[in-house]
């Protein structure tokens, strides 16, 4: 069985980021950045396809946690004479990119070993390792394969099983070994550093001002948050998640940082989730905003208008971190993938769809954006208004929905209501705050676009908004249709909607399915388990529509259910107990924020989520 998720621990440098497990082994990091090729990918198979075990000999695990306010990891190993608290970080961001494990024998004597195995590109090539000196005479293992070198400093760990290479002095290691015995107050640590094959060795960082500087870095990040309520502890942790998975050099935000974890154990539900959604992005603007925190807000947003700036024309609904457009879906073959579930996925075919919905997405955040004082020139307004142009364009057009279905195209309700809230946010650029744009259009085309949904989106006879024009099913996306503005969340049309969804795809512990996999329509073998975040939306329906003891009920459900780090994958499978999808997810964080802050609302603590009512 492969290692469950919540088992995990996430690490971030802000530029990319890693799995450590409970036991020790990390098993998998991409550099340098999240969506460069991993060069530990055991999470996708085994041991042979590169991990990094650091553990206790003969010992076990009797603490986990993050340092506070930190993706600074510390584990207790418990040995048969003594005690050791093993600290794990990506220090804070460099050129270079590094990984530190530091050893400290709190009690007695400990005696630690590790099994590190290199393998770069996604564990396609095995690179060759060498001894060298560095600089101030330390000596440190080089391992080099095509564009990537690794540079492995502190104790000396040895190479087994290795190939003698008469071209290059190395050896072609596939594990590099040690065993090392610590006495009270004794500290070890070594230092994994990458960098381009072609430049020479960097100097390794100095692991204790690295650990201060990297801990400062965090808690400088935190002391910005105001948060406050029942829930603070968690909503706190999900803005740190949120700032993991952001990239600080580029301002975009990873959906997750890992690829083809499955939405069913076994099956092919399996995505690469390491590119930066428009959606994403703009959901990431909305809850920071509504924290207060507009100037990491404006990171985010000026990643969003850059991407778009590529051709507003051809909007894609996802980009690389750094707005990169192709991002070609290929399978690896060679991987077993986590719990057996194949294909192994990177790249993202989906990023060729065409989805209504993200023009809606992106307008509301910026609206809200506008409205925390945020300024707006003329070039961000234009790209705006070339998004609605966009919007217009495509005014007729079909989509494949939020989720990023691979069957036929469909006008979703979801979708339709959002390019509404498109065009409704525009017309509130120019009458609230005085930018200028083609009001008496863009109301002509609200006004179309409403008159359509109520004449298509919504089944009287089953009181409910429907997932498409064309079917009687729901779909868990119909729950944002009162966070647009479209409708109240007390609306009788909603409400009846809700209780279709109750119906239909409520599953155990109360946790909400996207859809109806069996109706075929996503055009996906298989099944999946329940979303994290749409559950979230029902707690958030729930308390904004005079329902508190019910959201406050399914909220303590959802939250019982993560990981003890705090951390959310994108599913939950009731059966078996266990997180599916990648890891961590920022929809579910972004879910978990939005749930908390509206139960604090329906308590009276804060502003109501959610936008004004609707206007025709």
């Amino acid at each position: 069985m492969s290692t469950p998720l919540e088992e995990y621990a996430l690490l971030s440098d802000l530029r990319t980021g890693a799995l450590v497990s409970r036991d020790g082994s990390i098993d998998w990091l991409c550099l340098p950045r999240f969506d460069s090729p991993a060069m530990f990918t055991a999470l996708l198979g085994g041991p042979e396809d590169g991990r990094w075990r650091l553990s206790a000999v003969d010992g076990e695990v009797i603490e986990r946690r993050y340092l506070p306010l930190t993706f600074v990891v510390e584990t207790t190993w418990r040995g048969p004479r003594g005690i050791a608290r093993v600290t794990d970080f990506l220090p804070r961001s460099t050129d270079q990119g590094d990984l530190v494990r530091r050893v400290e024998c709190l009690e007695g004597e400990i005696e630690v070993e590790h099994d590190l195995r290199l393998r770069f590109d996604y564990a396609r090539a095995t690179p060759w390792t060498r001894e060298v000196t560095l600089d101030g005479g330390e000596r440190a293992l080089l391992s080099l394969a095509g564009p990537d070198a690794i540079l492995v400093s502190g104790p000396i760990l040895t190479c087994s099983d290795a190939e003698v290479g008469t071209a290059t002095g190395g050896q072609r290691a596939t594990r590099l070994e040690g065993r090392f015995a610590l006495t009270a107050g004794e500290i070890a640590a070594w230092d994994l550093t990458w960098f381009p094959s072609h430049q020479d060795p960097p100097a390794p960082p100095d692991t204790e001002q690295a650990l201060d500087a990297t801990v400062g870095m965090w808690r400088e990040w935190a002391d910005q948050l105001s948060v406050d309520g029942p829930y603070r502890e968690e909503v706190v942790q999900s803005l740190l998640v949120l700032r993991a998975l952001t990239n600080l050099d580029t301002g975009g935000i990873v959906a997750a940082p890992t690829t083809s974890l499955p939405e069913e154990f076994g099956g092919g539900r399996n995505w690469d989730y390491r590119y930066t959604w428009l959606r994403d992005a703009a959901f990431t603007i909305e809850v920071v905003v509504a924290h207060g925190l507009t100037r990491g807000a404006t990171l985010w947003r000026d990643w969003l208008l850059r991407a778009v700036a590529g051709d507003a024309q051809d909007v894609r609904i996802m980009y690389g971190l750094s707005g990169e457009r192709q991002l070609r879906e290929e399978e690896l073959g060679h991987l077993s993938g986590y719990e057996d579930s194949r294909p192994v996925r990177i790249g993202n075919g989906a990023a060729d769809q065409y989805q209504a919905d993200v023009v809606g997405e992106a307008m509301i955040a910026l609206h809200e954006l506008r409205a925390a004082g945020v300024d707006e020139n003329e070039y961000t307004w234009g790209l705006q208004k070339s998004l609605l142009d966009y919007a217009e364009a495509n005014f007729d057009r079909e989509d494949h929905g939020i989720w990023e279905m691979r069957g036929d195209t469909h006008h979703f309700t979801h979708g339709r209501v959002m390019m509404w809230a498109a065009f409704d946010r525009g017309i509130k650029a120019v009458e609230e705050f005085g930018l200028d744009g083609d009001v008496g259009r863009w109301r002509e085309l609200r006004a179309r676009l409403a008159e359509e949904i109520e004449a298509h989106g919504f089944d009287p006879e089953l009181g409910s908004y429907t997932q498409t024009y064309d079917n009687d099913e729901v779909d868990a996306s119909l729950l944002q249709l009162p966070h647009t503005g479209y409708l109240a969340f007390d609306d009788p049309r909603m409400l009846g909607t809700v209780a279709k969804i109750e119906k239909d795809l409520v599953s155990g512990f109360g946790l909400v399915n996207r859809y109806r996999t069996a109706s075929g329509m996503d055009g996906v073998g298989g099944t999946e388990y329940p979303f994290v975040m749409c559950t979230f939306w029902l707690v958030e329906q729930y308390a904004c529509s005079g329902r508190l003891a019910d959201a406050e009920k399914l909220m303590g459900e959802v939250l019982a259910r993560a990981s003890d780090l705090g951390l959310f994958a994108e599913e939950y499978d009731p059966d078996t107990g266990r997180q599916a999808g990648n890891f961590p997810q920022a929809f579910s964080h972004m879910g978990l924020i939005r749930a908390a802050d509206a139960i604090d609302a329906a308590r009276g603590a804060r502003s109501a989520p959610g936008a004004e009512q609707k206007e025709d």
